[in-house]
């Protein structure tokens, strides 16, 4: 897999004294003291949950680092999350595009072999955590839990035993978006018997980039929520994985999460930006319905005033500032999360006694 390696991703922060190079300039965000002193309050109580970072893919491409110690040559490190507050991170586990197949699959388990090793190399600031009860055990512990996923759906390689196999491994995500089964024209018979399998093990379905066919057809088909980990409001800004008014707002009737990102090509090139999709996916879809994707360390331009992890209490006072209630903000931060999480635990262990594993192969039900 060495010609992976000729993908490496540049990450890229907007931070307060770029100088005239800065894309973005401006006057830089300055909350008030008692406002930012309320924002750290709040994220000590109810830490952030980060839908989506890129870090592993980042950190196979440098020889050497320590998390723990702090590292320059990416957004995220131990130091940052806590000074960001960032109590969980789910570690995305796409690959670049092109990749399908047996490469896939392969270039998956490097990633999942990777990410352990990470995280036992960084055993006093990380954790593992396989859902909604281990988070809880990280944050105790004084750990920021990481929650593996999303993986793409070519790393199934249109197999149901991959995808148990990848879920006894950790994972606990998937994009339904970059197959046959999961296209434009929406999940086929194969692809709505992935989900049931999905829901079967406890792997949350994620639709960001997924076409609309695909994402109705699993919110109406999955016994899960279901995640946009990578999506703001298509009516603030018109990026193709931002997602419409009414593919929000049934997203909040069936009880899923859009994770807005926190990068200027979906948001917008400031921390109000950020903050305008989340008002409008939180009126739309609803307080419940509404969660924090960083999307660091994969390759993004991120809006000035969030330049990497560190930065989330900026976005949290200027939620404040708008408005929004400490409840909420529970929500965003870390409420939604949980519920998600406990949600597919429940539907797991439901399901395991009433459905044995899925043995269907595309070959019998697409043809």
């Amino acid at each position: 897999m060495a010609d992976l390696n000729d993908d490496t991703p540049t990450t890229t922060g907007v931070a307060e004294d770029e100088g005239p190079d800065d894309p973005f300039p401006g006057e830089p965000y300055a909350p008030e003291d008692g406002t930012l002193r309320r924002a750290h309050a709040l994220l000590d109580a109810h830490p952030v949950a980060d839908g989506c970072s890129g870090l592993p893919w980042a950190l196979r491409h440098l020889p050497w680092y320590d998390l723990e110690l702090g590292e320059t040559a990416v957004e995220t490190d131990v130091p940052r999350l806590r000074e960001g507050r960032v109590g969980a991170l789910f570690w995305s586990l796409h690959l670049p595009e092109g990749l399908a197949g047996n490469r896939a699959v392969a270039a998956t388990l490097e990633q999942l072999d990777l990410v352990h090793s990470v995280i036992d190399a960084h055993s006093e600031g990380l954790r593992l955590a396989r859902g909604a009860g281990q988070l809880i055990d990280a944050r105790s512990c004084g750990r920021v839990a990481v929650v593996l996923g999303p993986a793409g759906a070519p790393a199934l390689d249109d197999s149901l035993g991959i995808l148990r196999i990848l879920h006894a491994l950790g994972l606990r995500a998937l994009t339904l978006a970059g197959t046959a089964w999961a296209s434009e024209a929406g999940l086929t018979r194969f692809g709505e018997e992935v989900v049931r399998e999905m829901n079967r093990l406890g792997v949350l379905a994620d639709v960001s980039g997924a076409s609309e066919a695909t994402a109705r057809r699993t919110l109406a088909l999955s016994r899960t929520p279901v995640l946009c980990v990578r999506s703001g409001a298509r009516a603030l800004r018109p990026h193709p994985a931002n997602l419409p008014d009414d593919v929000l707002a049934g997203l909040g009737a069936a009880g899923g999460l859009c994770m807005v990102p926190l990068t200027a090509e979906q948001a917008g090139p400031t921390l109000r930006d950020v903050a305008d999709h989340l008002d409008h996916v939180r009126v739309v879809a609803g307080p419940e319905c509404v969660g924090l994707s960083g999307t660091y360390d994969s390759g993004s331009a991120h809006p000035r005033d969030l330049a990497d992890v560190s930065a989330y209490p900026n976005l949290i006072a200027e939620l404040l500032d708008r408005g929004w209630s400490d409840t909420e903000l529970s929500l965003l931060t870390w409420g939604n999360v949980q519920r998600v999480l406990r949600a597919a635990d429940f539907t797991a262990r439901t399901a395991q006694h009433r459905r044995d594993p899925s043995t269907a192969r595309i070959a019998h039900l697409d043809g």
